[in-house]
């Protein structure tokens, strides 16, 4: 109980100083807030002292950040949360209705995302059910590189094509359903992508434990193997998915501004950039609650799936079997990759050549041209070394803050909730306000937050495992279990994830040079590309394509990277003897370093029935007490 008042008092905590940091926005960046709200307000009126002052007096200034957080903070409970420094509006409906759009929309996309991320997960589903997974190549390439391709781009194609071409669907506005179809589109199929490849990663695992391989000797219906697989694997994803919808909600900035949605990424960030810190700090208090709430239900829905086995310590280890050695596809992805990269560095990346503008392919401009007649093949080549340079600094150094952190995940779970409750944009602005720096700044501030989820989820089934508890009971102390059982089976999975999130990273680094906020002209770097050749997508496309492929490229290139790093296999328990019918015949993974595989094991999280029980489907299975000796 104490431990539980521990970590909400720390979570109350975590929002307050995120609440209050927003609150100090501009005093920390060393911003005049009546200049800011002057030139959103009425930017044609002069910055005269006269003016400046009126505003300060007005807004209550000269009486300092504290006064007027505390003051905003007294309205709170009144269902007061002031007036919009910009507009003189009321900020709690407008916020409340730019939440409704949001949550809409995440609905909306959050639909798509489970369906792409079944899509991604159909084929191992289906050969588990028929007992054909091993052996067989995993796949991936192609969500890997769904899941690399920016939103904002794919928003912007939706909105081209679909909407304004061939007018199927509506594309600017938010009046209806079938307003809410692009927008869900473009961010559903890269969160789904991501989410069905994190699940697809863990599969073969349940596919391989001793539930799996006695419920198929049995004759359990495939389909029903593979609900119990998915029950097995779905509670290490819930922190992630928790993660998605608050994503979802605040982060879709980029989409929002492109399909013109009044939603409440796109109203803090407006808020932000004018520095109207009441609607700023009200609505990033509505995602700091939904972030609460998200993760309350996740973990709540994680605990229900597993069951009494993660009190009673009688899981097995999501140990993945080692996959079959595929180094053709990879090789293939990085070959390609660094082709043209070869090729596009001895070329000059800032010469112009404005009787060149918007060339297509051509043997002298393999990729084209851009607005201003540079040569696209080396503005990519050459921003390659950057954006991928950039984005693997980051990984690295987020997959040791993640990992760090989800060992503690009292300290890290209240950490995760707040940086996620803040849209990477306004984390963009925090961060660099603060601190200042170049663009990996921001990216890296927000990189660690689903990488700490997931090792804290693995770690917490991990140590309810069998295997665990009588390691523990033999004596072993915690800086054991932490070297030799803990660390080796949550690692890899981690490592895998912070190689899917590779793609992920250099995209969040693109949104930043898309929105202004990361790399500037005349930098190639692929985001700030990407800003730049937008508005000609539909008269030449190939300045757009080139970045966006390798993006996608980069994508397949760190799936099926990924798919290479597995952790050790435990030793299997030496048997002498004839096997006897409750054996199991099979070679998977056995607990104790006994030959049985018991009843109770056809259901996953199921705990260990009672020993009456036991001896009961030993006599029913026509064998004895199986005797093993160890050599």
């Amino acid at each position: 109980m104490r431990s539980r008042m521990g970590a909400l008092l720390w979570r109350a905590v975590s929002a307050a100083l995120l609440v209050c940091g927003i609150g100090l926005l501009p005093w920390l960046s060393h911003t005049d807030p009546a200049l800011t709200v002057l030139k959103a307000r009425s930017p044609e009126r002069d910055a005269t002292p006269e003016v400046l002052a009126a505003i300060r007096t007005r807004l209550g200034l000269d009486a300092g950040p504290l006064h007027l957080l505390g003051q905003w903070l007294a309205g709170l409970p009144r269902g007061d949360a002031g007036r919009s420094w910009v507009s003189g509006g009321e900020v709690l409906p407008g916020v409340v209705e730019a939440l409704g759009a949001s949550l809409l929309l995440m609905v909306a996309a959050l639909g798509v995302a489970l369906v792409t991320a079944a899509g991604v997960c159909a084929r191992t589903l289906y050969l588990g059910a028929r007992r054909t997974l091993d052996g067989r190549p995993a796949g991936g390439s192609g969500s890997a590189a769904l899941a690399a391709l920016p939103e904002f781009l794919t928003a912007s194609v939706l909105a081209t094509v679909v909407g304004v071409q061939w007018g199927w669907l509506p594309a600017l506005g938010w009046y209806g359903p079938q307003w809410t179809v692009l927008p869900a589109l473009a961010l559903g199929l890269p969160a789904g992508a991501v989410l069905g490849r994190l699940l697809d990663d863990q599969l073969p695992a349940a596919f391989a434990e001793p539930w799996a391989l006695a419920a198929a000797a049995r004759g359990l219906p495939g389909r029903s193997v593979v609900r119990k697989a998915l029950r097995r694997c779905v509670p290490g994803l819930l922190p992630n998915l928790g993660l998605f919808v608050v994503g979802l909600t605040g982060g879709s900035v980029a989409v929002e501004q492109i399909f013109d949605i009044p939603g409440l990424g796109r109203t803090t960030l407006r808020a932000a950039l004018a520095q109207d810190l009441p609607v700023l700090q009200t609505g990033t208090l509505a995602l700091v609650a939904l972030a609460a709430a998200a993760t309350a239900g996740a973990r709540l829905a994680a605990r229900l799936l597993i069951g009494p086995a993660l009190r009673d310590g009688a899981l097995y280890a999501l140990h993945r079997p080692p996959p079959p050695v595929r180094g053709i596809l990879p090789l293939a992805h990085g070959l390609l990759l660094a082709a043209v990269v070869t090729l596009g560095l001895p070329r000059d990346p800032l010469a112009l050549d404005t009787t060149a503008r918007l060339r297509s392919p051509s043997t002298a401009h393999p990729f084209g041209t851009d607005a201003l007649g540079r040569d696209v093949l080396a503005r990519v080549a050459h921003g390659a070394l950057d954006t991928l340079l950039l984005a693997l600094a980051v990984s690295a150094i987020a997959l040791t803050a993640g990992v760090l952190l989800g060992l503690l995940p009292r300290v890290s779970a209240p950490l995760v909730d707040a940086v996620n409750a803040v849209p990477p944009v306004l984390a963009a602005l925090l961060v660099t306000a603060v601190r200042g720096g170049g663009p990996a700044t921001p990216v890296l501030a927000v990189a660690w937050a689903p990488l700490a989820a997931h090792t804290s989820a693995l770690l917490l089934q991990e140590r309810a495992t069998v295997h665990l508890t009588a390691t523990r009971a033999l004596g072993a102390g915690p800086i054991h279990l932490l070297r030799s059982e803990l660390l080796p089976a949550v690692l890899p999975p981690v490592a895998r994830h912070a190689l899917l999130r590779l793609p992920g990273i250099a995209l969040a680094l693109a949104s930043l040079g898309f929105l202004g906020l990361g790399a500037q002209p005349p930098s190639p770097e692929w985001g700030l590309l990407l800003a730049e050749n937008q508005p000609y997508a539909e008269r030449a496309p190939w300045a757009v394509l080139a970045p966006a492929t390798l993006l996608a490229l980069l994508g397949a290139l760190a799936v099926t990277a990924a798919g290479g790093l597995h952790g050790r296999r435990r030793p299997r328990p030496h048997r002498q003897g004839p096997r006897t019918a409750d054996s199991g015949g099979s070679g998977g993974r056995r607990a104790g370093g006994h030959g049985r595989i018991p009843h109770h094991e056809c259901v996953p999280g199921r705990p260990e029935p009672a020993r009456r029980g036991v001896r009961r489907g030993v006599r029913a299975a026509g064998g004895g007490r199986t005797r093993t000796r160890h050599g």
